[in-house]
């Protein structure tokens, strides 16, 4: 049983670092004290696909080239950053991950889409 604040953020933390996120400090949000157990490209990535699922539900989903768009804010600002040629703050980092994520969820609902109509091709 998780008693403690303490205990319950070495947990988020060891949940963040599984899904495979660096955690840098400097990279990343804090909340009383508690640094986030992603960093901010990621708790931007969560956010867009958490909302593009919620926006699709309600029967809302752009087309390929729209996805694809929404990706490359992101993609130029970690390639721009990874090469030294320009400094990402946080808030870039959010927003680039929330557009990111929310190109990315749109994609997988349009390979989802077609893998059930092939299959429901094939079999029915």
């Amino acid at each position: 049983m998780i008693r403690s604040p303490v205990e319950k953020w070495i947990r988020l933390m060891e949940f963040g670092r599984r899904m495979g996120c660096h955690q840098m400090p400097e990279r990343s949000f804090f909340f009383k004290g508690y640094q986030f157990p992603v960093c901010a490209r990621c708790t931007g990535v969560i956010i867009g696909q958490a909302v593009a699922l919620i926006v699709a539900v309600c029967g809302v989903v752009p087309g390929w080239g729209i996805d694809l768009a929404m990706l490359v804010p992101m993609g130029l600002d970690w390639g721009l950053q990874f090469l030294g040629i320009l400094s990402s703050g946080n808030i870039r980092r959010v927003v680039t991950g929330v557009l990111g994520g929310a190109g990315l969820c749109y994609l997988y609902i349009h390979v989802f889409r077609w893998l059930f109509a092939f299959v429901a091709n094939v079999f029915c």
